[in-house]
């Protein structure tokens, strides 16, 4: 290949990466309000052992049983993420006693946090990678496989209350489409690898 050639080609890459990088930012600004209307339960085992992992759901379904992510009320992201700030001791003592429960001594750590997380798919959900607020609960060292869901909208807690949130009560119509219709998916990877490029370039 001449140096011409080897010219008009590196051009031609570059053109690519320049269309992709741009639709994929393009995608990815239109996901930001999901991201910023979203609030996810994370929970960590301390290891990826067999037990650990028992203890983790156990420690899960106590705390959706006992209904201390209710959102009655609650009309926002923010205010579904006061509500649990208000209740964190409780939460902590809850995950913490049923740890207790389970034989195990580790220390159990709950918090609000903003982290990344890369595209999950819930039920017949896909949220799209990137950063959100979250409800993080950590077991011990917290290096285990962990459980996530979505506390507001309230997708993941057992009906218990007169009012049950729905998507479209806090998305868009288009939102809700690129969270639930099929076609995204190549989409949604491509919004992942531009913010694994972000992360890396600008650690962000």
């Amino acid at each position: 290949m001449d140096k011409k050639t080897r010219g008009f080609a590196a051009l031609f890459v570059g053109l690519i990466l320049t269309l992709f990088l741009s639709s994929a930012q393009a995608f990815a600004d239109t996901c930001d309000p999901i991201r910023e209307e979203v609030l996810r339960l994370h929970i960590l085992a301390d290891s990826d052992s067999e037990e650990d992992q028992q203890v983790k759901l156990a420690v899960r379904d106590k705390l959706l049983s006992l209904h201390l992510f209710d959102t009655d009320g609650v009309n926002s992201r923010l205010e579904a993420e006061q509500a649990a700030q208000e209740n964190l001791l409780n939460i902590k003592a809850a995950a913490q006693q049923e740890v207790y429960a389970q034989g195990h001594t580790d220390q159990v750590e709950a918090e609000i946090v903003r982290m990344y997380f890369s595209t999950r798919v819930y039920d017949t959900v896909t949220l799209p990678a990137g950063y959100y607020d979250a409800v993080r609960i950590t077991i011990g060292s917290g290096e285990g496989h962990n459980w996530w869901c979505v506390l507001y909208p309230q997708l993941c807690i057992p009906a218990a209350s007169e009012k049950e949130d729905t998507l479209s009560d806090v998305l868009t119509e288009e939102e809700e489409e690129i969270v639930t219709e099929d076609g995204y998916e190549v989409k949604f990877f491509f919004v992942e690898l531009y913010e694994s490029v972000c992360r890396f370039l600008f650690g962000e």
